[in-house]
Parts: C-alpha cells; structure tokens; sequence
C-alpha cells in the first residue's frame, strides 16, 4: 500500500513546515499552491514535496486536482494547518504494512484555539475522512464544508489529526468573515431565505448549544469564546444572505 499525501495552500509559511515534518509515513507529498506571494514553495521543495501551482477553483475542487496529480491511489489530505499526531502516524504506519480493509478512513481531530486544546464545545472529536483510495472517493462541496464521499466502506484510525486553528481573535475574526461569505452564498444558491425571527433567536440558540449543551463550559474561557464566536458567525451567515437578498 502506497500513499501520497496531498497539502493546498496559499502563503502558508508559518504552518507548512509543521505539516510536512508530521508525514514521515508516506511516499510522497504533493503540494498545490495557487499563488503565494511568501515562502510557502520555497520551504515545501526544502522538505522533498513536489509542488505544483493551479488557480483557485474552491476547495473540493482544488482538493480534487491535488489527488489527481498523485502518484499513488491512496491519498491522505492534510490542511497546511494540521499535522499528524504520532498515534495516527503509527496507526497510517501499521495500515500500510497490513494493507486495507475499506475505501476510506476516518479519524479523530483534535484542535488547539488560543493555546488550548479543545474537548468540548462540540469540536471533540470531530471525525474526518482524511484517508482514502481515490478511485472510490472525492471531495464535494462547491462553498465551505467540503467532505470526501466515499463509494464504499470507511473505516477508523486511532489518533488524532492535530488541527492548529486561530492564535489570536482578530485571527478568527477575518477567518469567520471569509467563511460567512462563503456560507451565505451557498445558503442563496440553495434558495434558502433569512428573515428576522432566524437573526433573532438562532445566534443565541447557538451559544446556549454550545457553551451548555455542549460543555464548553468544561474548555475554559476558550470555551466561552468559541461559543460567543459560534453565535456570531450564526448571526453574520443569516445577516449577510438577508443583504444579498434585499439587492
């Protein structure tokens, strides 16, 4: 069993080293870029991927033509933001020696917000398929919240995908203003409409959801900043698909 790992990016310097020192259990990284103007290139040839450039086309459709220029069927998509845990590494290590037994495996991600790791708040675990052979699965999704599909069995490994998010909340802030974007126009495209009452009461459903339900009480002031930020992306989602429609 042969895998390529697969990053897109763009101007990703200061994660990138991260990721790539995590794949010490494939056989080849190949990295997508569309268009960084930092050392993102540079610092991936440092490290031995092949690095390709492509225009931005969304991030399944990017994701997609990353796996199509793989050497190998099997392909472990990995953000420039994350990293292999040595757990899954030596899970992915164990899987290649045994061969598989599925289409596709998921794992465990675990991520780190404002130097904390997070257990709660709904973030823990959040199961990614992240492993799978290429010729029964891809990625879909034309805004935000792309996933792989799969034509076939998924199976688990253990360990987590180590998910390092926002160091700051300015950070999270312009990430959530791309994102609603993002998320508003899908909502329109879907020809799903916002009207007050959704403005009203689905941020702080959101939070009470959140914080209480569930216990990011339990992650600390990072819990409660999660769950305020959950709110506001809720409330800046509706807000923006309600300006889209008033034009």
């Amino acid at each position: 069993m042969k895998i390529s790992a697969t990053i897109i990016t763009l101007n990703e310097e200061r994660n990138l080293p991260r990721a790539l020192e995590s794949l010490d259990c494939v056989d080849e990284v190949v990295l997508v870029d569309s268009g960084s103007t930092d050392r993102t290139c540079e610092i991936a040839c440092r490290h031995g991927a092949r690095v390709l450039t492509n225009p931005w086309p969304g991030y399944a459709a990017q994701k997609n033509f990353a796996a199509a220029q793989a050497s190998h069927d099997w392909i472990l998509s990995l953000d420039a933001d994350e990293a292999l845990s040595e757990p899954l590494s030596a899970a992915v290590t164990r899987l290649r020696q045994q061969g598989p037994q599925a289409a596709a495996y998921g794992m465990p991600r675990r991520a780190q917000y404002l130097g904390r790791w997070i257990l709660h708040s709904g973030w823990y675990p959040d199961e990614k398929v992240r492993l799978y052979d290429r010729t029964r699965a891809r990625w879909s999704g034309d805004y935000v919240h792309e996933s792989v599909q799969v034509d076939g069995a998924v199976g688990r490994l253990d360990g987590d995908l180590l998910h390092y998010t926002c160091d700051s909340l300015s950070q999270h802030l312009r990430t959530l203003d791309r994102y609603t974007t993002l998320a508003a126009a899908e909502l329109r495209a879907s020809g799903r409409r916002a009207g007050p009452a959704r403005l009203l009461l689905a941020p702080p459903w959101t939070f009470l959801r959140t914080y209480v339900l569930q216990q990011g009480f339990r992650d600390g002031r990072q819990g409660l900043l999660i769950s305020a930020m959950a709110a506001w992306y809720v409330f800046l989602k509706w807000a923006k698909t309600l300006e889209e429609g008033q034009k």
